[in-house]
């Protein structure tokens, strides 16, 4: 959930960066670029960022799993070998 929170935070931060207030001024005009260019360098990291937890959570997920599979296998061999006798 903390991932989709911070995507849609990068999403929402690129589109208010994107909004211009209609000011002509040469040196508002220069700054709101520098502030878009820094929002979006940031929306970048946030998204890698969670794109690398979401990648980490995933492996955690799949030696979970592999584990609890392994698990069954032993728990299975052993009522086989009971239930054989």
């Amino acid at each position: 959930m903390k991932k989709i929170a911070l995507t849609l935070a990068a999403v929402a931060s690129l589109g208010l960066a994107a909004c211009d207030n209609g000011a002509t001024d040469t040196a508002n005009e220069a700054n709101g670029v520098t502030e878009m260019d820094a929002t979006t360098n940031e929306a970048i990291v946030d998204v890698n960022a969670a794109a690398a937890d979401a990648a980490v959570d995933n492996v955690v997920a799949d030696v979970s799993n592999t584990a609890d599979n392994a698990s069954d296998a032993v728990e299975n061999a052993a009522e086989n070998a009971t239930d054989e006798q």
